[in-house]
């Protein structure tokens, strides 16, 4: 088999480094002092990357999540350079375009459920998500909003509000914005709470009758790809439906077929008021959208959400492509059989190592939680950090989540082949050995 890694020396290599050196000197360090790469990308292709210094890595992230298609994928690029060449912005209030209106259709018809749906564009998962929450305030006329341990959703001021972790997202970044509070996300590994109690609990902290919207994603992503105990997403539905409570689901990170279905909400037959959806909707270009019904959608007055920016013609193309991609190239199936390739290494990993104590996920977003014992579950926050580092260097690119750091996750595009995934994960069993002698 031949290797897809190819690493001339040591990482970073010299270019990276000068340009590294820039970065310490021009690029404000809150963004980040360093990435997880010390690599700086040339080109991607695919599931790899080749860096300035012709070092030729695996990409476990896949951008954050944002490349289901891969790197650079053929099409989007040559929809994105045909749609360039006529025109880059026009505003749709201003002077519209069919790519919005034929973006929109498309996710109106794909999403799931049949009560009539309408759609809105905006720039960043953030945005869609804070959106969604106008929507919903708008339409219930009320003011709470219900959201979850370990959740994100994202850094503005109202969506860090609803993130879990404070650091970094939400340290000294108060006064926080009112009306949103915090309940239990119970899992398999981690229940927390009896779903039989979980209304009980949400009675007992506020009124359902000031609740606009629950907004919850079907797995958790950036706190450490949690997936719902059985039966506690039917639980949801059923307690917005008693109460007139908006049902909003943040597909951000799961969307876009990583689960091996279009949207992750449909593993449960649930069909949601409102879904958010960004990341690998237009392979990494800056595009979200929210998916409603129509009368929620339609409630606000004329002008109530938008932007200068929202659903820009390029990026519009770039997003009917993907959809166009996942279809033609049956992308949804690639999710489910990545996934079982990935879990039976995983299994086979946690037989071998005390220190994974969960193998979690759906399809292909899967997940492993690393712990320094498997009956107390304390997270092995530096052994995980250490695993992270170890694969970096020896050219896999993978990145944690969790509110601890202990958990390692794959973000893979679909676009990988057998041989780069099994190569990858060689890497990260012998990291993982290293780690644990």
């Amino acid at each position: 088999m031949s290797k897809s890694i190819e690493i001339k020396g040591t990482l970073p290599g010299s270019k990276s480094k000068e340009i590294a050196e820039r970065r310490a000197k021009y690029v404000a360090d809150a963004v980040g002092k360093n990435s997880l790469s010390p690599c700086y990308i040339a080109k991607g292709e695919g599931a790899l990357v080749i860096d300035v210094d012709g070092n030729q890595l695996i990409d476990f992230t896949g951008g954050w999540g944002c490349l289901t298609v891969g790197h650079a994928p053929k099409r989007v690029v040559n929809a994105i350079k045909d749609q360039a060449d006529k025109y880059l912005h026009a505003d749709f209030s201003a002077v519209p375009y069919e790519s919005f209106v034929e973006l929109a259709e498309r996710l109106a018809v794909l999403a799931p459920g049949r009560t009539p749906k309408k759609v809105a564009l905006f720039n960043s998962g953030a945005e869609a998500v804070e959106n969604a929450v106008k929507l919903s305030r708008m339409h219930t006329g009320r003011d709470a909003i219900v959201v979850f341990e370990n959740a994100f959703h994202g850094r503005t001021l109202l969506t860090m509000t609803m993130t879990h972790k404070v650091k970094p997202y939400k340290y000294k970044c108060g006064p926080f914005a009112p009306e949103v509070y915090r309940l239990p996300y119970p899992s398999p590994y981690q229940p927390t709470i009896g779903i039989e109690d979980f209304e009980r609990d949400m009675i007992g902290r506020l009124d359902p009758e000031e609740i606009a919207a629950v907004v919850v994603e079907p797995i958790q992503g950036e706190g450490g790809f949690r997936v719902p105990q059985e039966g506690f997403l039917e639980k949801l539905r059923d307690l917005t439906e008693k109460y007139g409570i908006m049902f909003v689901v943040d597909e951000v990170q799961t969307g876009m077929g990583r689960t091996g279905k279009l949207f992750a909400i449909e593993h449960w037959d649930i069909e949601p008021d409102l879904i958010t959806v960004a990341k690998s909707l237009a392979a990494g270009m800056p595009l979200s959208a929210v998916i409603g019904k129509k009368e929620i959608m339609d409630s606000p007055i004329e002008g109530a959400i938008g932007g200068t920016y929202v659903g820009n013609p390029v990026c519009c193309r770039a997003a009917i492509e993907v959809l166009n991609i996942i279809e033609e190239e049956n992308l949804l199936e690639r999710a489910k059989d990545i996934g079982k390739k990935i879990r039976g290494r995983l299994d086979e990993m946690k037989e071998k190592y005390e220190l994974i104590g969960d193998v979690r996920g759906i399809g292909a977003m899967l997940a492993i939680e690393f712990v320094k014992d498997r009956e107390t579950k304390e997270p092995a926050t530096e052994e995980a950090s250490a695993i992270v580092k170890d694969c970096m260097e020896n050219g896999v690119a993978i990145a944690s989540a969790g509110i601890y750091g202990n958990v390692i996750r794959f973000l893979i595009s679909l676009a990988i082949t057998d041989e780069q995934l099994e190569e990858g994960l060689d890497v990260l069993d012998n990291a993982i050995a290293r780690v644990v002698k």
